[in-house]
């Protein structure tokens, strides 16, 4: 991942440099995801579906991880995921 450096702009202070702490980061797979909003704040869900192993009418997801964020956030959130994924598919194909 880069430095994450903003582009400082004319007669603006420096950005800080910004130093990842993984010292308390979990690992966790999620193959489902869901989005919800309020004005306030916009939450991730993921989870885990096993529908592979049920034919039903009903899937159960388990949910694993609720992640709040400010909607600042969830928008350099986008613009990283959507950033992440073009060069995703530049190497790899284009995804469904």
């Amino acid at each position: 991942m880069s430095d994450d450096r903003m582009a400082a702009k004319p007669g603006a202070a420096p950005q800080p440099k910004v130093r990842w702490d993984d010292a308390k980061m979990r690992t966790t797979y999620a193959n489902v995801c869901n989005v919800a909003s309020t004005r306030e704040e916009i939450m991730v869900l993921f989870g885990t579906s096993q529908a592979w192993m049920n034919v039903t009418d009903e899937v159960t997801v388990e949910l694993s991880e609720r992640i709040l964020l400010n909607p600042h956030t969830a928008k350099r959130l986008a613009t990283m995921l959507a950033k992440s994924i073009n060069e995703y598919e530049a190497a790899y194909g284009q995804l469904a």
